[in-house]
């Protein structure tokens, strides 16, 4: 253990209600290893070279409560600093970089957080694990080569991860604590996770041996190798974990090739470990769909730009509409064409157009809540970011939270108010309605408005529970909502016929022709 190198890093957990790093409750300083806020660059010296460790830290600071700080951000200092560890880090042998978040939920200012990595072998990262099972392996390689490689929670999952160089060349395995024997093959190394860019991969075609990594508690009794399912023979220790096994690797010099290895220790216990390689580096082989859109689309890009265009054609919907001449209706007319009479109905009439249009426009530009989103700290949340402890901290998760917002509560209210005021200009009132319009079609209609509406008064819930009291009251987007949503039901129900006299005519008149 004396020759161990114990290098921790902060997570979003860290900082979760943290309001400046000098704060007690700042418990990475007091207890962890490396008891330092902010990135930094490690360099392990060996007999054969130096090998570089970068420590991406982008938490935030302040540390708002959650969830709003699932993003890490990066700002233009900390670019700065870290483009400087990249340019010492170039005289060793490899570069690793590691952090807490993965790439695609960092915020970064141009060139951005990849391209500043472009020259590591592998960033290491967590947060996202496994996605609650769903990706048992989620990792990808970025287009410069750098492999970008997720590991899943050691709190719930008790998984880590072994890495090693070979001749320089990176082999990693992730594993279950406990789970004996483990296994690693160093040589021949894993195609895929292979990079010709920072990698001596001609190196694997002029080995002389087949090496493996093994450790157990026991005693390692027996290391078979099988190559395309052909057994090559039994490794043999050489000292501590490694064991090898002479190979002709010309042998292999063309094509895809799997290699499988397995070990027994004296318990009894029983552990193989496979991959594909090659010598050929103009093969092809890739990484999941899934996991390398996960891990290589920038998702607080993606979601700003789904928000403003949701935002957008709902905005765009109420100005068509009441700048458009109203056509005159036809006999018999299909759901089509009543919704888009509907629509002329709501964006005509000034008190559903103008309570819909300064909705969206709130949702865009006003503060969501005034809360303490800082314990003792009081702080405003935007549709474009937070602003607490004097500090504005950049939209990524408020994107998303404003998506669903749209999705679940600001377009289903206009497509429900559109119903009613048609409901209406077919003459109904809301009890006559009940009788005359199907039955279980109005019912599921209006449950689902309940449930929707049920879903923002929780929201409001979670604002007191989270962020307290004051921000329960000071919540247009929360609490105003809930108490204006009923206000614009009831006043479709009460509207005066006078206000749509003109409608009511002509919707009679279409019916009885």
């Amino acid at each position: 253990m004396e020759k161990t190198k114990w290098i921790d890093i902060k997570g979003n957990h860290d900082s979760f209600n943290i309001p400046h790093l000098d704060s007690v409750q700042n418990y990475y300083r007091k207890y962890s290893a490396w008891r330092k806020d902010g990135s930094f660059h490690y360099i392990h010296t060996t007999s054969f070279g130096t090998y570089s460790f970068i420590c991406v830290d982008a938490t935030l600071s302040p540390g708002p409560k959650r969830p709003y700080n699932f993003f890490g951000i990066l700002n233009t200092n900390q670019m700065k600093e870290l483009s400087l560890m990249a340019t010492e880090s170039l005289h060793s042998n490899h570069t690793i970089w590691f952090g807490h978040f993965p790439t695609s939920t960092i915020i970064s200012p141009a060139p951005g957080i990849r391209t500043l990595m472009s020259s590591a072998t592998a960033y290491l990262c967590g947060h996202l694990h496994t996605m609650g099972g769903l990706m048992p392996a989620l990792h990808s390689q970025h287009r410069g080569g750098t492999l970008e490689l997720e590991l899943g929670d050691w709190m719930d999952n008790r998984k880590y991860r072994i890495l090693a160089f070979d001749h320089d060349l990176l082999s990693f395995a992730d594993l279950n604590f406990e789970e004996w024997p483990v296994v690693l093959i160093t040589n021949p190394k894993s195609f895929l996770y292979s990079s010709s860019a920072h990698e001596p991969l001609i190196k694997i075609l002029y080995s002389t041996h087949i090496r493996i990594l093994a450790f157990s508690p026991s005693v390692i009794i027996s290391v078979k190798v099988y190559i395309d399912r052909v057994h090559l023979g039994n490794a043999h220790q050489v000292s501590g974990p490694l064991y090898v096994l002479k190979w002709s690797p010309q042998n292999y010099s063309e094509g895809l090739h799997h290699i499988d290895v397995t070990v027994q220790d004296a318990s009894g216990r029983i552990s193989t470990r496979s991959h594909i390689f090659a010598m050929e580096e103009n093969l092809s082989l890739r990484f999941g769909f899934w996991p390398s859109v996960i891990l290589l689309t920038d998702h607080y890009v993606l979601a700003r730009m789904l928000f403003g265009l949701i935002v957008l054609i709902q905005i765009a919907l109420l100005v068509i509409f009441r700048c458009l001449q109203k056509p005159a209706l036809k006999e018999k007319p299909g759901l089509l064409t009543l919704t888009s009479y509907s629509l002329h109905v709501f964006s005509k009439t000034n008190t559903f157009y103008y309570s819909i249009l300064v909705l969206n426009l709130y949702t865009i530009l006003g503060p969501w809540f005034v809360g303490e989103l800082i314990e003792g700290q009081l702080g405003a949340c935007f549709s474009f970011g937070v602003f607490v402890g004097g500090s504005f901290l950049q939209g990524g998760l408020t994107f998303v939270v404003g998506i669903l917002q749209m999705l679940f509560f600001n377009l289903p209210l206009m497509a429900y108010l559109c119903w009613c005021l048609l409901l209406r200009c077919q003459g109904h009132s809301f009890r006559s309605h009940i009788r005359h319009v199907r039955c279980l079609m109005a019912v599921l209609v209006h449950l689902a408005m309940a449930l929707l509406l049920a879903w923002q008064v929780y929201s409001c819930y979670f604002l007191q529970r989270t962020y307290g009291t004051l921000a329960f009251f000071l919540s247009p987007m929360r609490m105003w909502l809930v108490v204006l949503t009923p206000a614009l039901i009831y006043k479709t129900w009460t509207l005066k016929p006078s206000e749509l006299r003109t409608y009511i005519v002509e919707m009679k008149n279409c019916q009885s022709s």
